[in-house]
């Protein structure tokens, strides 16, 4: 049920499944020790291959705040909607966020907000009012791939965008105590920065003021 609840979900699947289509030689390898029936193709990630037709450099948002958007800035694009950081670090997260923000005032913060009422009131309460910081509505994949690209770099504690934004040499801050995407961890292109606050925002400042730091992320081989 934590951190991963769609765990539940893949194991029921996989035990009844009789073809298997694995993005890593990790991920067949994790089947094969689960002894599930069936055969297991390693395939690549069809999520990198979608974003070959989605991103593109003449790109027109549905949004227009992100029209509007000044992308010669650094954009940092933020997510955070995960129950189990619901609570104390979910107030952290948020705390860094508006930190950086107010610290930071070359960089802009865009951030999708989750439709949850639970995140749309702390993260209006903790970002309201920021001059850097944009708060919108949830974006289709579309418009979230070309934010990605257009993007300095990601914080989120989502699963799919620590896949995603490597892909498009975006270095990732993943807002959680572990991930089930270790192999970006591995790669150089993710990194755990948990839920504390302090933890968060030095490992976001490290990336927005040392370029060394950044390019060592931005150009590991996804």
């Amino acid at each position: 049920y934590s951190p991963f609840p769609e765990e539940m979900n893949r194991t029921l699947v996989g035990d009844i499944a009789r073809l298997h289509f694995s993005p890593t030689v990790a991920n067949a390898e994790n089947l094969r020790r689960e002894a599930v029936q069936g055969e297991i193709f390693i395939t690549g990630n069809t999520v990198i291959d979608a974003m070959k037709t989605t991103v593109r450099p003449d790109f027109v948002f549905t949004n227009p705040a992100l029209n509007a958007m000044d992308f010669s800035r650094r954009v940092i694009t933020l997510t955070c909607h995960r129950r189990e950081n619901y609570g104390q670090p979910m107030e952290n997260i948020m705390a860094a966020f508006a930190h950086l923000a107010k610290h930071h005032p070359e960089v802009q913060l865009v951030y999708p907000v989750h439709l949850s009422p639970y995140v749309q009131e702390i993260a209006h309460r903790h970002l309201d009012g920021l001059d850097n910081v944009l708060l919108i509505e949830p974006l289709g994949v579309t418009d979230m791939h070309n934010l990605l690209a257009r993007s300095y770099m990601v914080m989120t504690d989502s699963g799919g965008l620590q896949e995603e934004a490597p892909a498009l040499g975006k270095p990732v801050l993943v807002l959680r105590r572990e991930t089930e995407r270790p192999e970006a961890v591995e790669a150089g292109t993710v990194k755990l920065c948990g839920v504390k606050c302090d933890d968060v925002l030095r490992m976001a400042e490290e990336l927005v003021t040392d370029r060394a730091a950044y390019d060592a992320m931005a150009h590991a081989v996804n």
